[in-house]
């Protein structure tokens, strides 16, 4: 029996090794191994059980000498022993013996010069379909010369840690050594966290190399291939205004920004399923269909009749599925030099400008600050606007000093002439407590395009002082009034209150968490009166 050198991970013996399976042989497997069934299109359903998300606190970086000084060690960025990281990984390889044993090696990273190659080991072939799936898949020629890879992944959901004999928090454990090039996930069966560990790994590997990861959405124009990318919370529109009917999508979530272009780290996309429509994203419905994975959304035994609407699982219901299942996506997923850089966000507060231009030190406060809002539930009796704050629209797979990325966005702003825009897709006119209605999707559509034609560069821009930015004051498809926030109030003297309050909070977290930050950087942000 061929086992493709899984050996010298420790996994002796196995009952079988499977090597890059097609979609077909993969989904086949999981319905005999009685891992998932199938949904009325065809699509591979499966429940992953306690875990429905990922599991910040039992997420752990090897802490050794060659990247102690690199990583950002906190809440987010925890570190454990190499000792124990080797111990962990043992039981899970003697965990594997005996069992059968799916293998992909694929790569992360379209363009050649900066691929890197993964090879994954799974314990389910569901999860190893979820993977074919989400990486970019070698064709025969290339997995023919495929050798070593650059870095492995053990994934063995059904060894569950021991918190006191092991040094974790859970049952769980996802864990990266840098040094050792080696990745294991233990006790959760839930796909995305193999996805976010080839992400976290490539944020950390791209800087060596003069590229800027970012958690992000592309997309392009067929005609001109000017591009442009898309930051942005959950919730914020990134996925919609990036799947853009007239323009090539290059990939909905994880790019690197090269001296080239941008390029997309992966092969597929992971797209949340709670309240899916197809008149709404024509997209993700259409690519529910034999090949993807479908977790966690509960199905009619009889009919297979998916239910996007039922949160019984959790809200966080997910389908994986190859990029080539959108009809306008761009393959390879590579693109030119960024023209511009939208930062999304969804203010709850209703005071932020509707669209704003940013100078390049505004550009790089934004991308540290990372901000959204949303309303707290109500279980919780809280009605007023909560801000969050994710560094770099991605904290928890970001390994490094955010200084790092925010420096080189910087140097690629300067030295390619890109504009930034932070759009509001959120409230307009009052806050979302007080009843107002968000921006109208046509209307934000309408600025996002104008600020990729290059519409607002003949435009007068007036100045927000409060939040410390430019807005225009026209745009095509857009009321003059609908582009300033403070006018849309009825009552100004809450706007002022509200518009304060929201820039004490971007002050006090930037303040509390980017201490160290150039203060031409500090100075670019919100100032409250």
């Amino acid at each position: 029996m061929e086992t493709y050198g899984i050996e010298k991970y420790g996994i002796i013996g196995p009952k079988a090794v499977y090597r890059n399976l097609t979609p077909a042989a993969l989904t086949e497997a999981a319905l005999r191994r009685g891992e998932g069934t199938l949904s009325k299109t065809g699509a591979l359903v499966v429940t992953t059980g306690k875990y429905t998300g990922r599991s910040p606190n039992d997420k752990f970086i090897v802490d050794t000498e060659g990247v102690h000084n690199e990583i950002a060690w906190g809440k987010v960025n925890k570190p454990i022993s190499r000792e124990k990281f080797d111990a962990i990984k043992g039981k899970a390889a003697a965990y594997l013996q005996g069992r059968e044993i799916f293998i992909f090696d694929g790569y992360a990273g379209a363009d050649p010069k900066y691929t890197k190659k993964f090879r994954i080991i799974n314990e389910l072939a569901s999860q190893n379909l979820f993977i074919h799936q989400l990486l970019i898949r070698p064709t025969a020629e290339q997995l023919a010369g495929y050798g070593e890879p650059d870095y492995t992944m053990l994934v063995a959901p059904g060894f569950k840690c021991d918190p006191e004999v092991d040094g974790v928090n859970s049952e769980a454990a996802i864990m990266i050594d840098y040094e050792a090039h080696m990745i294991v996930i233990a006790g959760s069966q839930y796909s995305g966290e193999i996805k976010k560990s080839v992400f976290s790994t490539m944020n950390y590997v791209m800087t060596k190399e003069n590229v800027l990861p970012m958690h992000c959405s592309a997309n392009m124009d067929p005609e001109t291939h000017e591009t442009a990318v898309f930051f942005g919370l959950s919730g914020t529109g990134k996925t919609t205004l990036s799947a853009d009917p007239g323009r090539k999508l290059i990939g909905d979530d994880e790019h690197g920004w090269s001296p080239d272009g941008i390029f997309n780290f992966e092969g597929g996309c992971y797209a949340k399923c709670i309240n899916l429509k197809e008149e709404n994203e024509p997209d993700i419905y259409r690519a529910i269909k034999f090949g993807s994975l479908v977790e966690n959304v509960v199905m009619d035994p009889e009919t297979r009749e998916l239910d996007f609407d039922d949160d019984s699982l959790t809200e966080n219901t997910r389908v994986g599925y190859p990029v080539d299942y959108i009809s306008n996506a761009q393959i390879p997923g590579e693109g030119g030099i960024p023209k511009v850089v939208i930062f999304l966000t969804a203010d709850a507060f209703g005071v932020l400008p509707p669209i704003s231009r940013l100078s390049k030190e505004a550009a790089m406060y934004h991308f540290v600050t990372g901000f959204t809002s949303k309303l707290a539930g109500t279980e919780r009796g809280i009605t007023e606007p909560q801000p969050t704050f994710s560094t770099l629209f991605g904290e928890p797979f970001m390994p490094m000093d955010p200084q790092v990325y925010a420096k080189m966005l910087g140097d690629k702003l300067d030295q390619y002439g890109t504009k930034v825009y932070l759009v509001n897709t959120g409230w307009a006119g009052g806050s979302a407590a007080a009843g107002a209605k968000r921006m109208k999707l046509s209307y934000t559509r309408a600025m996002v395009t104008a600020a990729l034609n290059g519409s607002f560069d003949n435009v007068e821009f007036k100045h927000h002082d409060v939040f410390n930015v430019d807005y225009p004051t026209s745009c095509p498809g857009v009321p003059d009034e609908m582009l300033d926030a403070r006018g849309m109030w009825a009552d100004k003297a809450a706007y002022d209150e509200q518009a304060n309050k929201l820039a004490n909070m971007f002050a006090e977290n930037f303040a509390k968490k980017y201490p160290h930050m150039a203060p031409e950087i500090a100075n670019a942000g919100p100032r409250a009166k």
